[in-house]
């Protein structure tokens, strides 16, 4: 009777679980569906620091057409010709002088602001803790604030070129892509090889987004993210400039930042292209990683 008595209990029991369980999720309830990609990214779009950022890279190619028509013709130093010195020979070089220009660091700040501020400055708002009681899983939460952020970085490294090949097609006319070391490039072609070099660009910035990412879910600071991210990306690029450091600055990201070069030539290399993004991807997973291991077992209190 005794045995029957606890059977009866222990069933009592799991069935008062169930339906506790069954109480704290609510019906319709999908975990999927919490914080959607578009919410997201209406409410990074409206934020002050995307319209100013995105405000800041369109009027950097109208600085350069001023700064070419105030100063004149670019010109070859020492009888060396770069790309610099073919700004003004047609909108394609126009728009490749553009990424050149920015590639080593303004594009590094969106990418830093996009990927470091996007949960730090949920914590320091103490709005992180009601986000994961509406709830939102703590995976998902990160899911879609990472793709918003990468989107937005995207987004930037495309408008750039883009509002520079426009600017410089009606400053210095539509034309082939002027190659330092001879040769031209065909109009279509040369804006088949800046989709290219943007594609690079985007993927040799992975770290930079990996490490602001990872230290967002560290901080509540989101200027502590931004600047970390960006100091230590700095500090990369002084490495690679150490040469006494040899074969190992290939495992530095920023060897690799301007391998791009290749693809606006007569025939592309892909070789440095491929270790780069080699190199820069595997960084940027480790990171990632981190940064959802981390933060699966932080205690959010804010």
């Amino acid at each position: 009777m005794s045995t029957l008595a606890e059977h009866a209990e222990h069933a009592e029991h799991a069935e008062s679980a169930d339906s506790v369980e069954r109480a704290e999720v609510a019906d319709g309830y999908r975990a999927g569906r919490t914080l959607p990609l578009r919410v997201e990214l209406m409410r990074q779009l409206k934020r002050r620091r995307t319209l100013i950022m995105g405000a800041i890279l369109a009027a950097l190619p109208f600085v350069l057409v001023v700064a070419f028509a105030i100063g004149g013709q670019p010109e070859g130093r020492e009888g060396r010709v770069t790309l610099m010195d073919t700004a003004t020979a047609s909108g394609a070089n126009f728009a490749a002088v553009n990424l050149f220009v920015s590639a080593g660091f303004l594009l590094v700040i969106p990418v830093a602001l996009f990927c470091g501020d996007t949960v730090a400055s949920e914590a320091g708002w103490s709005s992180l803790r009601y986000l994961l009681a509406a709830p939102v899983p703590r995976a998902r939460l990160l899911w879609s604030k990472l793709v918003v952020a990468l989107g937005l970085s995207l987004a930037a490294m495309v408008l750039l070129p883009v509002v520079a090949l426009l600017v410089g097609s009606v400053a210095y006319g539509w034309g082939p892509l002027e190659i330092p070391t001879g040769g031209a490039l065909s109009a279509g072609t040369a804006a088949q090889r800046l989709v290219i070099v943007i594609a690079f660009i985007f993927a040799s910035q992975l770290v930079t987004a990996g490490l602001a990412f990872w230290l967002s879910t560290k901080t509540d600071a989101p200027l502590g993210a931004v600047g970390g991210a960006v100091g230590l990306t700095i500090v990369g690029n002084v490495l690679d400039a150490v040469t006494a450091l040899g074969d190992w600055r290939h495992f530095l990201p920023a060897h690799w930042q301007f391998a791009w070069a290749d693809a606006v030539q007569p025939t592309p290399e892909w070789g440095g292209m491929i270790q780069g993004t080699a190199v820069s991807v595997t960084y940027a997973l480790v990171l990632f990683a981190l940064a959802f291991r981390g933060f699966a077992r932080k205690d959010v209190v804010s």
